[in-house]
């Protein structure tokens, strides 16, 4: 399959039986152990990145993409901070959800702004572009355009996350225990770390800060890096 086909599996999968099972895992619901070891995990790495832009102590000052936003766990937060974000995701489902869950938390629809569009469409400029759980969808190489056009939007910073291509996670994608049940989600791809490293610094990014979620089934290797 090439990266076309990747990309119409994810948006088709994430507007029907992929809408329910991450809806209920981003929720607070009720869950399988599976369900609740991902929702921990993907928790872990929302509140790293959240932890690491309230350390700057400059929030509320600034403009963020969300990019890839899911149901709004991390953009909602965002905004609660005082953060101008702009959200987008490629699922209809998804966005349509994410706008529910801000007027109910926030009491407003005006932040974050909500859009249905994949990466590639994005445009604007930013001080910080965040991308989670986002590149685990795309090959390398799909993955490489994806990560130098985020740069094109960040003035300033880009905060992305993505599955560690290490021996362990090989294996254990292999035998089947990455992402249980072959029916309930996407292809999964691993990418290695020194290769989006690469990316990032032909961009002229300089990576500042990592940091390392790992539970049962979840396995997130966030970075963040800067313009240099």
């Amino acid at each position: 399959m090439n990266a076309a086909d990747d990309k119409t599996i994810v948006r088709e999968y994430f507007n029907s039986t992929g809408f329910d099972r991450w809806k209920r895992i981003y929720g607070d619901g009720e869950v399988n152990k599976v369900q609740l070891d991902i929702r921990n995990g993907h928790q872990q790495t929302v509140d790293t990145v959240i932890g690491w832009l309230k350390a700057d102590n400059n929030l509320a000052t600034l403009s963020i993409c969300d990019a890839g936003c899911g149901v709004g766990s991390l953009s909602i937060p965002l905004a609660a901070e005082g953060a101008k974000v702009y959200a987008s995701d490629i699922s209809e489902k998804m966005v349509t959800e994410g706008k529910e869950r801000a007027l109910e938390a926030l009491g407003s629809s005006e932040n974050p702004t909500f859009a249905v569009q994949d990466l590639e469409s994005l445009s604007g400029s930013y001080h910080t572009v965040i991308c989670l759980d986002v590149l685990i969808h795309y090959p390398q190489d799909k993955a490489d355009e994806m990560i130098s056009h985020l740069c094109s939007l960040a003035q300033s910073r880009l905060i992305l996350s993505f599955a560690p291509k290490t021996c362990a996670l090989t294996l254990l994608k292999k035998i089947g225990s990455f992402f249980p049940g072959p029916s309930k989600t996407t292809r999964a791809y691993l990418h290695r770390e020194a290769d989006v490293i690469k990316i990032l610094e032909t961009n002229g990014f300089a990576v500042q800060r990592k940091s390392l979620t790992k539970t049962r089934f979840y396995f997130s290797r966030l970075l963040e890096a800067t313009r240099v």
